[in-house]
């Protein structure tokens, strides 16, 4: 018997085709509204590998039709990762789910949703072995450098990724300002890759500064070799 679901185009080959590449994460909740989000996604996905819905002030009703719009204009579902709604993720087809601290753990997560790529939100070396441990397929890092989204705060800097790097065997992504003139310093510290919201979608040109991005981890990728 055939569904919705069933019906939404699977994984791309231009993301398959990028696999041993740095990860790129687009996520939501820097100031952009989401329908606008919606249309940026639709645009920029070919650049990116993750495309992250973070509303925390949205229902499950508003975001699982926001990512059935999103695969509408063309993201695959594989692209697309659900933040802490574990139940909009199963029922939208999304690729994954994204724990904050507050989620449920990734333990209870996995017998449940064996198909999803799940990722932890973690903010020290301790916490990424934790949720390694239990886990978690990769983990989202930060905040890295002073960022628009964490107003007052310094970054925790490279030295404490390299930390987190060493501390978590699994992968590491980095979040908090990250730049294309910088994304270089963050993979050569062993990020296996980065994470994006007001760099792409408060630009005048989200695809270009997409496309940037790409060649910073691209190059970075080569250097590290």
């Amino acid at each position: 018997m055939s569904s919705e679901k069933d019906s939404v185009p699977r994984l791309s080959g231009a993301v398959e085709i990028r696999e041993t590449e740095p990860e790129i994460h687009l996520i939501s909740g820097g100031g952009t509204s989401l329908d606008s989000f919606v249309l940026i996604s639709a645009a920029v996905h070919p650049f990116v590998d993750y495309i992250h819905l973070r509303e925390k002030s949205c229902t499950a009703n508003e975001l699982y039709h926001a990512v059935r719009e999103m695969c509408r204009l063309g993201v695959p579902p594989g692209q697309i990762v659900v933040n802490d709604r574990l139940d909009v993720a199963l029922a939208s087809g999304a690729a994954g789910v994204q724990l904050a601290g507050h989620s449920l753990p990734a333990a209870a997560v996995r017998p449940l949703a064996p198909g999803l790529r799940i990722g932890r939100s973690v903010h020290s070396p301790d916490e990424a072995a934790a949720a390694a441990a239990e886990g978690a397929d990769y983990c989202l890092y930060g905040h890295i450098y002073a960022s628009a989204s964490k107003p007052g705060l310094p970054g925790r800097g490279l030295d404490r990724l390299a930390e987190t790097v060493r501390a978590c065997p699994v992968p590491v992504i980095a979040i908090g300002g990250i730049e294309p003139d910088n994304a270089g310093q963050v993979i050569s510290r062993g990020a296996a890759g980065i994470a994006v919201l007001s760099g792409i979608c408060g630009a005048s040109d989200p695809v270009a500064a997409a496309m940037s991005y790409r060649s910073a981890v691209r190059a970075a990728r080569y250097e590290r070799r």
